[in-house]
């Protein structure tokens, strides 16, 4: 496959994405297509068929009163939106207006089959293979989130279960479960939030491998410094990024307050496994569910580097300020301490200031 050159190809169009193609053009990068042969380039590909991000996938009752991590992208802020809107038909359509107005060009939609080397130059470039051809790039900028990788975690039985099992990702609204027994999975805010929206239709049953633990102080910056500097240490040596939850405890959100309240915040251990018409506890009770719902997070979608063979043998990437230690021409934004939309818009940033501060994107 013939591989067109360009200096920086970003994948994947949400936040950290689209920080990072703004501070390119900042930069003086010109988005491929409108180049001159003089010009510094890049390139956005984005696998989604219009902009917005994971966002346009989010369940329509998440509402901009309550949507968790809001930030806006650099350079323009989020306009002035109904508390009550969906987030996921105000967020998109701030994305689209935001890569027009920015004159971004992302193609879309594309599907990036493989990263791999162009040769053994380490020095050398990096080939973008995707459905829609081939660029040969300096520098790659990977941006693809997790939202398309959900993660289902396996219990003996599971596939016997008759009632409906679904992850947070398939979630529309509370009313496809009214009346019905939902078994709950997970401590994220995402279970939280769900198990109060449900429990005002459905009777549920929260379960979860560990006993949260509610941390009474607000998730102030000290706070979310620590929960950073947590996963960045981990994402350093190599091991998957984990849960910011894992590092800070559990955070009281009106959502948790609320089932709280109400006595649905009940935590119940986590069941040793799954029959037809249920779930069987650890202490050999037996709790009926007439659905299961995975609350239990994403991973990072990133099988298509697996070319470029970085993963470490405890399953993650190797990465020191959103760059791979093992391939510096790598950027891995909105992975490990910039996963949230605060984290993507710095990890965008500093990626382009790494790669301007490199001489071989100077190079001619």
């Amino acid at each position: 496959m013939e591989s067109a050159p360009v200096d920086v190809v970003v994948i994947g169009a949400g936040q950290a994405g689209l920080s990072a193609a703004y501070h390119l053009q900042r930069r003086g990068f010109v988005p491929l297509e409108r180049a001159d042969a003089a010009d510094r380039t890049f390139l956005v590909v984005d696998a989604n068929p219009e902009p917005g991000g994971a966002w346009q996938h989010r369940w329509p009752s998440l509402r901009m009163a309550t949507v968790n991590g809001i930030h806006e992208l650099p350079g323009f802020a989020v306009p002035p939106a109904d508390p009550a809107a969906a987030s996921r038909d105000i967020l998109p359509a701030y994305f689209a207006e935001y890569e027009e107005r920015f004159a971004l060009d992302v193609l879309r939609p594309v599907q990036v089959k493989a990263v791999r080397r162009a040769d053994d130059d380490p020095r050398g470039r990096l080939v973008v293979e995707t459905d829609r051809g081939a660029w040969a790039a300096r520098f790659v900028i990977n941006a693809t989130g997790t939202w398309t990788r959900p993660f289902w975690p396996r219990y003996p039985g599971q596939e016997r279960f008759r009632g409906r099992q679904l992850h947070v990702g398939d979630y529309v609204s509370a009313e496809q479960f009214r009346g019905k027994r939902v078994v709950i999975v997970g401590a994220g805010v995402s279970a939280v939030q769900l198990l109060d929206e449900i429990s005002h239709v459905a009777d549920t049953f929260w379960v979860t491998r560990r006993e949260p633990e509610w941390a009474e102080e607000d998730f102030d910056i000290p706070a979310r410094v620590a929960a950073i500097a947590g996963v960045e240490d981990r994402v350093r040596r190599g091991l998957p990024p984990g849960s910011v939850i894992s590092v800070t405890g559990m955070h009281w959100t009106p959502w948790a307050r609320a089932a709280e309240a109400r006595g649905v915040l009940v935590r119940h251990p986590m069941f040793a496994s799954i029959e037809e018409d249920g779930v069987r506890m650890p202490d050999g009770t037996f709790e009926r569910a007439d659905v299961i719902l995975w609350a239990t997070g994403f991973r990072p979608a990133l099988d298509h580097l697996a070319p470029l063979r970085l993963r470490t043998p405890e399953g993650g990437f190797r990465v020191d300020n959103g760059r791979s230690i093992d391939e510096p021409r790598l950027f891995l934004i909105g992975y490990g301490p910039s996963q949230s939309t605060v984290g993507a818009n710095r990890a965008g940033r500093d990626a382009v200031r790494a790669i301007v501060a490199d001489p071989v994107a100077l190079a001619a």
